[in-house]
């Protein structure tokens, strides 16, 4: 006979093993303290956040979703997806202890280091990204959007200012699930393997690892070898893109270097160099 369908009939993509994850990530001395995976819910980071400013989240939690309903991204983007295609993660961060509120800005740029330097050696598959906070992946030699990232700022009980980092990876979207015509997954990629659990394991292990070379640095990039990390990461630096800042104006030219706060340095016809932050970039060529 043959089974009904359910929440786990799709064999190829089998839920996470919580209790594996906690025995490999959450060790003493370690910067996780916790992890909980759950079923579904709207967004990891709100939740998350909600967590934490209400005294139920200590820093170093990890909060993982099977699926995600409500994810949001930069500019308060939609991020879905089918249960049990990606990863959906967000993590409780306290960098105030060691590092200036001024360099916190780098964290959203730490984490898309982290996610290029675990996935592309895992999944075997090549993977940039595009500034700030976008994953990219190529499918059918074209540049696709493979996940985003997303840095909230907020306050736990005590009055300790807090950072919660959420991460969207796409693992294993087949083409009619894509949400847009511009995503991409490591499966259409051809990544050697779409199993979720070493994924996240790689993913939180490399995040722990930047974290802690960029505190121990007092976040300074350069010294943390983070900034020369994410310049040999980024797809954006030597293209010609167009910035949309806040409020409708826009800079176009080449995108030349990242300054030591982060910002993308933009040379425009006339040679004139621009740092921009906050802005929507828009790869020309």
């Amino acid at each position: 006979m043959t089974p009904p369908p359910g929440r786990w009939s799709d064999l190829d993509r089998p839920p996470l093993n919580a209790r594996a994850l906690r025995t490999a990530l959450v060790r003493p001395a370690a910067l996780w303290t916790g992890l909980t995976v759950v079923e579904s819910t709207g967004s990891t980071n709100a939740d998350l956040a909600a967590a934490a400013t209400s005294g139920a989240a200590a820093p170093g939690t990890v909060l993982v979703a099977e699926e995600q309903l409500s994810g949001r991204g930069r500019l308060d983007r939609r991020w879905n997806a089918p249960a049990r295609s990606g990863l959906f993660v967000s993590v409780l961060l306290t960098p105030g202890h060691d590092v200036p509120a001024e360099r916190w800005g780098w964290l959203p740029l730490l984490a898309g280091v982290a996610a290029v330097t675990a996935l592309s050696p895992v999944a075997e598959v090549e993977t940039a990204l595009k500034w700030p906070n976008d994953l990219l992946v190529t499918v059918d030699g074209t540049e696709r959007k493979l996940g985003g990232i997303l840095a909230e700022r907020v306050t736990l009980p005590d009055g300790t200012a807090a950072v919660v980092l959420g991460m969207g990876v796409n693992v294993s979207l087949r083409a009619d699930e894509l949400p847009v015509p511009t995503a991409g997954s490591l499966l259409l990629a051809g990544a050697r393997t779409t199993d979720r659990d070493p994924l996240l394991r790689a993913l939180l292990r490399s995040l722990a690892d930047w974290y802690g070379r960029w505190t121990a640095a007092g976040g300074d990039a350069s010294a943390a070898g983070l900034l020369p990390a994410y310049a040999a990461c980024c797809a954006t630096l030597g293209r010609t893109v167009r910035a949309l800042l806040p409020g409708g104006a826009e800079v176009r030219g080449e995108a030349v270097a990242l300054d030591g706060t982060g910002r993308l340095v933009i040379a425009d016809a006339d040679a004139v160099q621009r740092p921009v932050d906050a802005a929507d970039i828009v790869h020309l060529r």
